[in-house]
């Protein structure tokens, strides 16, 4: 049986006042493009840092490769990829200063990756760091994870700042890291980006696993939308009183179901009111997503 790449046994760091994470555990198999979800506070950031082996984990276990990721931190970032959500760049160099100095200290010495991940992204690495903006900062902060073509990228909101054009270059490049065999852990909130690049999905809400499950499977959701049209306002907003999840706008009144059980009773409930029209809608991942983190449903 082949090892995980990513292996994190009941780990736990409590910052206090419900900060941190508490028993996670969770695996990323070789080859896996595998989306990491969840708010700000959620603890996304705090379980990367312990991939990294910035910090120690005070209870539990976090493995690259097989190998505990604070102990061996040194050797295991020759293999990795890895992008902040908060990139610090040192200002006082150029961007290619800045790639030489990543290359030097991986023991890289052959700058076409990088040179050539430039131009994809269309970054002149010649300016001075000081002077760029928040996007080229950024294509920066990417060249340096993508170059060398490490086994496992760890990124985390890595098209923060980038246009749509450049967030699709990039998307274009997470798949051809895919293709040749990399792993690939990917924090982001652009549930579309992470819909065209992922396969897998865990969702933190309060520093623990509420969900891991295949792409398919969370964004094909149990649950609808459904959107009838009535004879007029008044008919929409009593049929939409008479359901626990509607909400009435106009002469359209949107119900949401849960699982297919209820359905008849809806759209009986639908008759009973002379509905016109219907629409149906399946839950976009980014609904989906919601349903871990409110207390009521959204519409």
């Amino acid at each position: 049986m082949n090892t995980p790449v990513i292996e994190i046994r009941s780990l736990t760091r409590d910052y206090g006042r419900g900060r941190g994470v508490f028993g996670l555990d969770l695996t990323v198999e070789q080859g896996e493009v595998f989306a990491f979800l969840g708010p700000n506070g959620a603890g996304k950031t705090t379980t990367i840092r312990h991939l990294m082996g910035f910090v120690k984990p005070r209870a539990g276990s976090v493995r690259l490769f097989g190998q505990d990721c604070f102990a061996h931190a040194g050797e295991l970032h020759r293999r990795v990829g890895y992008l902040p959500g908060e990139l610090a760049l040192p200002e006082e160099l150029t961007g290619a200063g800045m790639l030489a100095f990543l290359a030097g200290l991986r023991g890289w010495k052959d700058e076409r990756d990088a040179d050539a991940l430039a131009r994809r992204l269309e970054l002149d690495p010649r300016q001075p760091i000081r002077r760029m903006s928040k996007g080229t900062k950024q294509k920066v902060g990417l060249v340096c994870a993508l170059m060398g073509e490490p086994e496992l990228l760890i990124l985390d909101e890595p098209t923060s700042g980038l246009d749509p054009l450049m967030q699709n270059r990039f998307v274009d490049l997470i798949g051809e890291a895919r293709a040749r065999g990399a792993t690939v852990l990917l924090s982001s909130h652009l549930f579309e980006e992470v819909e065209r690049t992922c396969s897998r999905a865990a969702v933190l809400r309060a520093g623990r696993l509420a969900a891991v499950q295949p792409m398919e499977q969370l964004r094909r959701s149990k649950s609808r939308r459904y959107i009838f049209t009535f004879a007029d306002p008044q008919t929409a907003a009593a049929a939409a009183a008479r359901w626990p999840q509607a909400r009435a706008e106009g002469m359209r009144m949107t119900a949401r179901v849960q699982g297919s059980e209820s359905l008849p009773a809806l759209l009986a409930l639908a008759a009973e009111y002379k509905a016109r029209d219907l629409e149906t809608h399946g839950l976009t991942l980014e609904e989906s997503f919601y349903q871990y983190y409110e207390k009521e449903a959204r519409i």
